[in-house]
């Protein structure tokens, strides 16, 4: 059966007209509320060290049902499409409104807008012609330098359909599919190895992942990064000045800042943002956007999963704070209106803010310029993990590629470099902003609450004074 075309509902060969009845049996007084169905396939194939080490595929269905009642919500969810098991839902959401009567939110808007294509990506190519990528990935990332010593590669797609129904019968749809290309990378010298590692992806089929221009820059970048760390020499540690390189480096942002601009965080006052509307918050120069709306990109989505069109949301300007994300009951309970922010990892989680594609805008400033401008400090390049603290604002980041800056100019590369800060404070130091506006390369999945959701990042490069930086090489 052609799941993009038949509606999930008479998929399962269930009474449409009786399922809206049981919706609206548990929504019936609650201030809001979906029935949420969602159906999705996904593939990983792993590659390391030269053979094929996981294959898996799973096809994955169920729903939803929530009831908004103030700021309590009423959630129950199930893998059995049936409508035994939606009338048991409809009993356990109606048990957290207790006599409470609400006004029942009105529907959200209608959007023509398709951002990426209704093909399953898992239908083509074959299974054998992604084996054979990875076996010629694995080659080419072999002969590329005698000194790789592992390579690790992996595909992996979803594809997910997902249909929204409210209450008043309105049903919203969206088909959206996700790939993704990875590559990982151990070189050594003699007893010393380190890593490098570079991935791409976006919602859009295999084609450019299977095309081999696309898929040897990546084992290029991966290779190269590998490479520059067996040369690092111990980072210095103290307070210097650090200048971020473009695209991926937006993590960093959407791990520092953006969390402390969802709405719940700031309804519940835990946000180190919060009540600083229309303050400044950044220096002059600094605009944050969250950008649901890029076609293919990762972190976009058509209609968010609760049916609401995403947007671009501006949510600093010039420095000033002017918005933040928003699913409905935040929107509500703050008197402000949804962004199309409601987002959730499947069919058994409830919807939250979360961040689509979260950027800054690019500056005026040339990113050779902004590097002359430093007399010591680090450059950093590449990041890997890192925690926050989203009341705070405190963070803590490693860097997997970075350097020196003695005297305006690149040095050495550096390794077990940390940036330590605080994010709404650091907002504050940023005191150049280049003119090289990079997104990520799509590879970015974000976590909160438990639930993980697919995201995109990006800036220019950014000059930001006195950052305390944590190294084992002493200053």
């Amino acid at each position: 059966m052609d799941h993009s075309k038949t509606s999930l509902i008479d998929r399962a060969g269930l009474d449409r007209k009786k399922v809206v009845a049981h919706v609206g049996r548990g929504l019936e007084g609650a201030d809001d509320g979906e029935l949420f169905l969602e159906y999705r396939q996904s593939e990983v194939l792993y590659y390391d060290n030269g053979r094929l080490k996981q294959a898996t595929y799973d096809t994955a269905q169920g729903f939803g049902l929530r009831a908004v009642k103030d700021e309590a919500v009423g959630y129950a969810h199930a893998s059995d499409l049936s409508e035994a098991a939606l009338a048991r839902a409809a009993d356990a959401v109606r048990a957290v409104k207790g006599g409470y009567s609400g006004h029942y939110a009105k529907a959200p808007g209608r959007t023509n807008r398709r951002l990426y294509s209704d093909d399953n990506p898992l239908d083509a190519p074959g299974f054998e012609t992604k084996v054979k990528l990875l076996e010629e990935l694995d080659a080419y990332a072999r002969a590329k330098d005698p000194q790789v010593r592992q390579v690790s590669a992996s595909v992996a797609a979803t594809w997910q359909v997902v249909e929204i129904l409210r209450a008043d019968g309105e049903i919203y749809r969206d088909i959206r599919p996700l790939v993704r290309l990875n590559v990982s990378i151990v070189a050594g010298d003699g007893d010393r190895q380190e890593t490098g590692s570079h991935g791409y992806g976006g919602r859009e089929g295999y084609a450019r992942f299977i095309e081999t221009g696309a898929w040897h820059g990546a084992v290029d970048e991966a290779v190269r990064q590998a490479l520059v760390n067996l040369a690092a020499v111990p980072a210095p540690a103290g307070e210097m000045d650090v200048v971020l390189g473009p695209g991926w480096p937006g993590v960093m942002l959407h791990e520092a800042v953006g969390h402390g601009l969802e709405g719940d965080f700031n309804r519940k006052k835990s946000s180190a943002f919060a009540g600083l509307l229309g303050q400044r918050v950044a220096s002059a120069g600094v605009t944050v956007v969250d950008d649901g709306t890029i076609a293919s990109r990762r972190g976009s989505l058509s209609i968010d999963d609760e049916g609401t069109p995403t947007n671009r949301t501006v949510l600093i300007e010039d420095g000033i704070l002017v918005g933040y994300m928003q699913d409905r009951q935040n929107a509500r309970l703050m008197n402000m209106k949804p962004t199309g922010n409601g987002r959730r990892e499947s069919h058994a989680h409830v919807p939250m803010p979360r961040m689509t594609n979260t950027y800054m805008l690019a500056g005026k400033h040339e990113p050779g310029e902004i590097i002359a401008s430093v007399k010591n400090g680090i450059y950093a390049v590449n990041f890997g993990g890192g925690q926050v603290d989203i009341t705070s604002g405190k963070y803590v980041f490693q860097c997997t590629e970075a350097y020196r800056i003695e005297n305006g100019k690149v040095g050495a590369p550096v390794k077990g470099a940390m940036l330590i800060g605080n994010g709404p404070t650091d907002l504050h130091r940023i005191s150049m902003i280049g003119n090289d506006f990079a997104l990520d390369a799509g590879i970015g999945t974000c976590g909160k609450n438990g639930q993980g959701v697919p995201v995109g990042v990006g800036q220019p490069s950014l000059r930001m004074d006195r950052i305390t930086v944590g190294g084992t090489g002493g200053e």
